[in-house]
């Protein structure tokens, strides 16, 4: 049996992302009944004499309250995903980020103010401010959507896994 190597994504009883888990791990939690198969893969656990659907998306049975998180911090995975590899700038391949308000002007390392850019849009900003330059952001920059931070984990996103996401992000809006 070959491991799935994005995992299992986890979901509330309310049907709320939380996290994502091996799959083994899922498939532990549906063998003791404390979460449902909501999809699975087309591989599976055998034993001796049992087979088993290799979980995809399971949701747990009972709620789990979940501590309202703080703002999580900025990383250069999640920056990536939430801007897609895009230049902010100019829609390339982005392979840095850029301060909009640069750090020698009292720029901030958040969200707000940090953007995927490429190389040559970076080096040619420098360290000015965007009204100092002919340049404009293409979207304005926030904290990510909840997808954002499991494509971060697992790299692409798995098909049965966006609707799951697509509905979260719904209700969060």
């Amino acid at each position: 049996m070959v491991e799935n190597m994005g995992g299992v994504l986890v979901l509330n009883a309310t049907y709320e992302p939380l996290s994502v888990v091996p799959s083994r791990r899922a498939l532990i939690l549906v063998m003791d009944e404390k979460a449902v198969l909501e999809a699975a893969t087309d591989r599976v656990f055998r034993s001796e004499n049992l087979e088993f659907a290799e979980p995809s998306v399971v949701r747990l049975c009972r709620y789990v309250r979940v501590p309202n998180t703080t703002r999580r911090s900025l990383s250069r995975r999640a920056l990536f995903a939430r801007d897609e590899q895009k230049c902010q700038y100019c829609g390339g391949h982005a392979d840095s980020l850029d301060h909009i308000i640069p750090r020698s002007k009292g720029g901030e390392h958040t969200w707000e103010n940090v953007v995927a850019a490429c190389r040559r849009c970076n080096t040619q900003k420098r360290d000015r401010l965007l009204s100092e330059t002919t340049m404009k952001l293409r979207s304005k920059p926030g904290p990510p959507r909840p997808s954002v931070w499991f494509r971060a984990a697992v790299g692409r996103l798995p098909d049965e896994w966006v609707p799951y996401l697509d509905m979260a992000e719904r209700r969060s809006a």
